[in-house]
């Protein structure tokens, strides 16, 4: 069965069912792209245009959101997984995707060769030629082969993108799978079928950007919650990154653009209890085991009862600073259980079933974790800030 027969079936169809047959089976991907990869590098081009294309064609083998293997792996490896295998899977997924970087930087490694010398009908140089130019200097300079090639620096992932699949990782490993949606949203999806009516505030122009009466940039990942509710039903473990719009003047800490991720879990019996151990267990494993978490009422139409998550001030230790106000706690994202008329909206009955939601910012978690004061420096493309991570 080749690789391409593999990733569009199931690890059950395939007879896996424990974490050294996920562990195989991955490697045999992994070694699958590197092979493809170097037999790339080894090929070379005969020309730049040629060299794109193939880089192209091997990037959206792999890569491509519609048909790419690791399109394929998400679909019916990891979302179709059995519950115990899901850590295993979401584990090696996640490594897999991270190797899969270098396919994104192999146009700058491939080699194109340079051009044959135009020949005169005896089959020398044309010495009116630019090239016969460079053969006589060649031979009067010859190179010193013991000097260092010429290296392109290669880039690094960008610290917002850092930020987020370190987050990404640590919920894959719980069990939960990666869900996206569009950033161009209906008003249904973005706040009716949220509980958010036409009169609540955060509908006004001010703080939305509307591409028409029904159609707006979407202010935050939640409504890819529904859609979600609406494809797989329950129960559901999903967490929702992504891109999110708002009408906010640029300043230190507001930007109209910015990065969100949705965490959502559907299941018969959850409760306020597995909310908060879970966020407790995920606040510590991002910022350190001393951490703490407060947890304290607040006010989302999407959950009931809701909350917002502190955590222990990671600069001061608790004990009081300029960036924690002096209260030893930094407030870090809103959560709360899902509210029965979102699930009813959602296709799920809410007397059978249950759900807790959180929503946080990466932008603002990666200026915690990196001690950034700007949230604008991620978004002004200087090689001078960028290349510090």
């Amino acid at each position: 069965m080749t690789i391409d027969q593999k990733v569009h079936t199931t690890l059950a169809e395939l007879s896996i069912a424990d974490a050294a047959g996920v562990e195989a089976a991955f490697t045999e991907v992994r070694a699958a792209m590197q092979a493809e990869r170097d037999a790339l590098l080894a090929r070379g081009a005969a020309s730049e245009a040629e060299r794109e294309k193939l880089c192209k064609d091997l990037r959206d083998r792999w890569l491509a959101r519609k048909n790419g293997i690791l399109s394929a792996l998400d679909e019916n490896w990891l979302k179709a997984a059995k519950k115990e295998l899901k850590p295993f899977v979401g584990k090696s997924f996640n490594a897999l995707r991270q190797e899969s970087a270098t396919l994104e930087t192999l146009a700058l490694m491939m080699d194109v060769p340079l051009r044959a010398l135009p020949e005169s009908p005896r089959g020398i140089p044309d010495a009116g030629s630019p090239s016969s130019v460079a053969v006589q200097v060649s031979r009067e300079t010859p190179s010193d082969l013991t000097f260092p090639g010429n290296r392109r620096p290669l880039g690094t992932l960008h610290p917002v993108t850092q930020m987020q699949r370190e987050i990404e990782e640590i919920f894959l490993n719980l069990g939960f799978h990666i869900e996206s949606g569009p950033e161009i949203e209906s008003v249904y999806y973005n706040f009716d079928a949220l509980n958010i009516p036409e009169s609540h505030p955060s509908r006004d122009d001010w703080d939305t950007l509307y591409i028409d009466s029904k159609t707006v940039l979407r202010t935050h990942t939640s409504p890819v919650q529904i859609r979600a509710m609406e494809k797989y039903s329950a129960p559901l473990h999903i967490i929702i990154p992504g891109k999110c719009y708002r009408h906010d003047n640029p300043d230190a800490s507001h930007s109209p653009m910015f990065h969100q991720i949705e965490g959502l879990s559907i299941a018969a019996d959850v409760t306020f209890a597995d909310l908060k151990g879970t966020l407790d267990f995920f606040a510590k494993r991002l910022f350190g085991e001393k951490i703490r978490t407060r947890f304290q009422p607040s006010f989302f139409p999407f959950t009931e009862p809701s909350g917002e998550v502190s955590i222990s001030c990671i600069f001061c230790g608790g004990e009081g600073c300029r960036v924690c106000k002096e209260s030893g706690w930094i407030e870090v994202m809103g959560c709360g259980m899902v509210h029965p008329q979102v699930l009813r909206n959602g296709g799920i009955d809410p007397k059978k079933y249950s759900g807790w939601a959180f929503g946080l910012g990466v932008d603002r978690f990666a200026m915690l974790k990196y001690d950034i004061n700007d949230i604008q420096l991620f978004f002004q493309s200087d090689v001078r800030f960028l290349e510090q991570f």
